[in-house]
């Protein structure tokens, strides 16, 4: 049996990962049940999606999609056109490849696709990977065969889909599994030194940054070793304004093996992006989360919420960082062991293991017309 998908998930690699795991996913799944499998992508041309998609290894049909505007203006009348546009081509694209279903994981590439998904009758598949369903997705949910969700108790937000499944987000391999101990023996850390590691993503937060720069130079804490993933943007910007290094900080641009440095952490410090959560639940790191203050609907802030309204780690707003607020959070989780401990254990216990299972099971079941 031959099953088809077109997958898009654009603008943003907390989009575009998960719909190439899900992809990966699906393509173990059908193969090693002895069927054939065909994934397509649809996307923006020149953009981040394109670029990834292909070094994946997957066809790609590039469609117009702009953003609408929250307010009345020229850009409405562009989005438009673009839409309009777009699913002329997703359109075309559907009556060839003729997929069994369209799957999207966010951003405003995906609303030419279920566009013409629903034009044709063929099943809409969202995948929400945050605490805050992004606008296109709230949306599209309410039309949507089946929503999975990467954080629990959003059956009410989308009470119009047809069926919603709570999958958690996929991660990488590499997070599972890692051991505190261990992390720290391949970072040559050892038992009597504390670490604090943090990383703001690739391209970097100025926040984050210039905290552990006047964290590490504090008199207290001259015996701490301080890592940090500066992020290629701010990591240039570092060099312009020539900041005083202090001796105990390691700052690195790029960090290849962040689950080690994340299990073998006292504390960790990150954003509080979908992706970023998964993986900290995954590793069970001890993590301090600061949300972009200018994501999406703020989003981030309800995805770090589900960790620290459960103990499972600490929510400081990024105004707080700026004003000193983190400097006693930092100082009280050093001195308090069984409270580290507890947040790892908690962090842990919102980790989903079998997530790729729960995403391709969903999906089969519907294509397959299982309750």
């Amino acid at each position: 049996m031959l099953y088809k998908f077109i997958v898009a998930g654009g603008g943003t690699s907390g989009h575009i990962n998960p719909a190439l795991t899900i992809a990966g996913a699906l393509k173990k799944f059908y193969e090693e049940s002895g069927d054939e499998v065909a994934i397509t992508f649809v996307g923006r041309e020149n953009s981040l999606e394109s670029e990834l998609v292909s070094k994946a290894g997957y066809s790609m049909t590039y469609v117009e999609a702009k953003p609408f505007p929250m307010k009345p203006s020229k850009k409405m009348i562009d989005a438009v056109k673009a839409l309009s546009n777009g699913t002329k081509t997703a359109s075309k694209l559907i009556e060839e490849f003729k997929p069994n279903a369209v799957i999207g994981t966010g951003g405003y590439v995906c609303a030419p696709l279920f566009r013409a998904a629903k034009k044709h009758k063929v099943p809409v598949i969202i995948h929400e990977s945050n605490a805050f369903p992004g606008r296109l997705n709230r949306l599209s949910g309410r039309s949507a065969s089946l929503v999975l969700t990467g954080f629990p108790n959003l059956e009410k937000v989308f009470s119009k889909a047809k069926k919603v499944v709570y999958t958690g987000n996929p991660v990488r391999d590499i997070m599972f599994n890692n051991d505190y101990k261990e992390a720290r023996a391949k970072l040559g850390i050892d038992d009597d030194t504390r670490l604090i590691f943090a990383m703001g993503g690739s391209l970097g937060a100025k926040t984050i940054n210039d905290f552990m720069i006047e964290c590490a130079a504090r008199p207290e804490y001259k015996d701490v070793k301080f890592v940090l993933g500066s992020g290629k943007q701010q990591s240039s910007k570092l060099n312009e304004e020539k900041k005083e290094i202090p001796e105990n900080l390691t700052i690195m641009e790029y960090i290849d093996n962040p689950n080690v440095y994340l299990a073998g952490a006292d504390i960790s410090i990150t954003r509080a992006g979908a992706v970023t959560c998964a993986e900290i639940a995954a590793i069970g790191a001890c993590n301090v989360f600061i949300p972009y203050p200018f994501a999406a609907q703020d989003h981030q802030t309800f995805n770090a919420s589900a960790f620290s309204n459960t103990e499972a780690g600490v929510l400081v707003p990024d105004a707080e960082v700026k004003t000193g607020l983190l400097l006693p959070v930092i100082a009280e989780l050093l001195e308090d062991d069984e409270r580290r401990k507890n947040i790892r254990i908690n962090a842990r216990k919102l980790s989903v293991e079998d997530c790729d299972r729960r995403i391709v099971t969903a999906i089969d079941d519907l294509i397959k017309g299982k309750n």
